[in-house]
């Protein structure tokens, strides 16, 4: 049985889109970082199965979970520009 935190995908799916708007550090230590920062800023979304998966996937907070990760994506990389660690 494979456990996975759904938001993680929802996370990594949209950083490029997000820090396109967002000045920010293009190392990949940063970008480790701007991720880590947002994923513990959201509550941890976790599926088990495919089905599990596509469940959550078509689920109607699919948007909010959006909002959600862009707004911490955002938040971290703010945090990561003040102080970044390389």
């Amino acid at each position: 049985m494979h456990l996975k935190n759904y938001m993680e995908e929802v996370v990594y799916g949209m950083m490029d889109t997000v820090l396109k708007e967002v000045k920010h550090c293009p190392c990949e230590k940063c970008l480790r970082d701007i991720a880590a920062l947002a994923l513990n800023d959201l509550p941890p979304r976790y599926i088990v199965t495919e089905a599990g998966q596509m469940y959550q996937k078509t689920q109607l907070l699919r948007q909010q979970y959006e909002v959600d990760a862009m707004a911490a994506i955002i938040k971290a990389a703010v945090i990561v520009n003040r102080s970044p660690r390389h």
